[in-house]
């Protein structure tokens, strides 16, 4: 693995790296709306509007529209009842668990973000080498045989870091007399998956026997620091009563403006990166011998750590670094985003048909 490379911009398309320029297939910018220059418009014009920071509590006696607006377009896309922000997903996770820590034993899935760890003994589970099948195959063996009555259920909506895509099948099978509140992670999903980007919640919302919640950060394919969760409206008021969400400065709310005067540009960039997954799959010889992949998903991972320095000497810049710790493997992926043309897609596609295996990662 090569040493971490440093810039003084946010990269886009591309990045420049000691004078030259890389094609960027990194990052979590899926929809490319930190570069976007239409976004980037509207949040300046929130900015006029709004400042450039909020650093209020949302329980004040004056209060900005804009938080609700945006909760209630939330909830109308994905169909839930009710819908809550904060100034990031890391906050809106530590907030929900610490809120809900009363409600049951909890449970966590391979790979749950340390956002919604309620403890270090959720690290265990987090970072247990167990298949996501084969840990909801025993999350249903031992809610069903516990004498416990409560239970509160952390995972995430898929695998993008190998990505894995996800069933949730399993949840209709979680026994109905038991109170299980399912908290799902759709940082990654969110604005990408779904009908209209709205994710896994539309997917979700017909389990009746648990308690959803979907958390997610804004920041990812929207590009708008902040995180939310979408839930009953009784989660919400139990989460908006806390002093965690009281006691923290609220969103920016020039972001939060942009966003809602942007329903065309992130439709638009929507459908760029569909098209760019799917003109990138058509041009790769052989997708499935190198990489995992999601239908629809713009996340390519490989077992194959010597990609990353091939494709860095035809100018190619990937994601190649080792999480969650320093000393786990490394993480290796092409990952795409609608800013990509059609000829970066093809200097990419070309360089990847001519690599040749040499290193498999254990």
């Amino acid at each position: 693995m090569s040493a971490p490379a440093y810039t003084d911009h946010l990269p886009g398309r591309t990045v420049t790296l000691h004078g030259e320029e890389f094609l960027y297939c990194s990052g979590t910018s899926y929809l490319g709306m930190a570069c976007n220059e239409d976004f980037q418009r509207l949040v300046l014009e929130g900015m006029r509007r709004y400042g450039t920071n909020y650093s209020s509590s949302r329980r004040s006696n004056l209060r900005l529209q804009v938080y609700g607006q945006v909760e209630e377009q939330l909830a109308h896309i994905s169909g839930a009842e009710a819908a809550l922000t904060m100034s990031s997903g890391f906050l809106m996770g530590q907030t929900l668990v610490q809120v809900l820590r009363e409600r049951g034993r909890f449970m966590y899935a391979p790979c749950a973000h340390p956002a919604l760890w309620l403890s270090n003994a959720a690290a265990t589970e987090a970072n247990a080498e167990i298949s996501f099948t084969d840990w909801s195959k025993q999350v249903l063996e031992e809610v069903g045989a516990s004498e416990e009555e409560s239970f509160v259920i952390v995972c995430n909506a898929l695998d993008p870091l190998q990505a894995v895509g996800y069933s949730f099948d399993w949840v209709a099978h979680l026994p109905a007399h038991k109170k299980v509140t399912l908290v799902v992670d759709d940082s990654h999903g969110f604005g990408v998956t779904g009908t209209e980007g709205a994710g896994i919640y539309p997917e979700l919302r017909k389990y009746k026997n648990v308690e959803l919640v979907v958390i997610s950060s804004f920041g990812k394919a929207l590009g708008v620091p902040a995180g939310f969760i979408l839930a009953s409206k009784e989660v919400v008021e139990l989460v908006k009563a806390s002093p965690y969400f009281g006691g923290a400065s609220p969103a920016i709310p020039a972001y939060l403006y942009a966003y809602l005067q942007a329903g065309e540009v992130i439709a638009e960039a929507r459908q760029r990166l569909q098209q760019n997954i799917h003109t990138f799959l058509e041009h790769l010889e052989q997708p499935e011998q190198l990489f995992s992949y999601i239908l629809n998903y713009p996340v390519f991972s490989t077992r194959y750590e010597s990609i990353a320095e091939h494709l860095h000497q035809r100018h190619i810049l990937i994601s190649n670094f080792r999480y969650p710790t320093a000393e786990s493997a490394p993480i290796i992926r092409v990952i795409l985003n609608s800013l990509h043309t059609a000829d970066d897609l093809q200097q990419l596609s070309e360089a990847v048909n001519q690599f040749s295996p040499k290193f498999v990662i254990n």
